[in-house]
């Protein structure tokens, strides 16, 4: 099976970044979108970001202008820059890719986000 696998996240005060990173186990061309998750202790998991095989991306309006989700198709792997963090911010953040025609959709294990003086 496809695995995700994401790693960056801990502790930052605010105002801080973050860079968040997601390897695939196959190439992210398998994928038709991918994106980022992000879950709070009692709230819905909400969509952050999301990118397509040929680089459209689209963010949540509550963090348009401060993060960024790119892929590095050479490494597999897709990442979501964060500035100018919040205490809202805090969650957990996971990886989600799926496939094309409905073929597949993954999660990563999660990687908890901490903002907090």
């Amino acid at each position: 099976q496809v695995q995700l696998v994401e790693s960056g996240g801990g502790l930052v005060q605010p105002g801080g970044s973050l860079r968040l990173s997601c390897a695939a186990s196959r190439s992210v061309f398998s994928f038709s979108t991918m994106g980022w998750y992000r879950q709070a202790p009692g709230n819905k998991r909400e969509l952050v970001a999301t990118i397509t095989s040929d680089g459209k991306t689209d963010y949540a309006d509550s963090v348009k202008g401060r993060f960024t989700i790119s892929r590095d198709n050479a490494k597999d792997t897709m990442y979501l820059q964060m500035n100018s963090l919040k205490p809202e911010d805090t969650a957990v953040y996971y990886c989600n890719a799926k496939g094309y025609f409905g073929r597949g959709l993954y999660w990563g294990q999660g990687t908890q986000v901490t903002v907090s003086s």
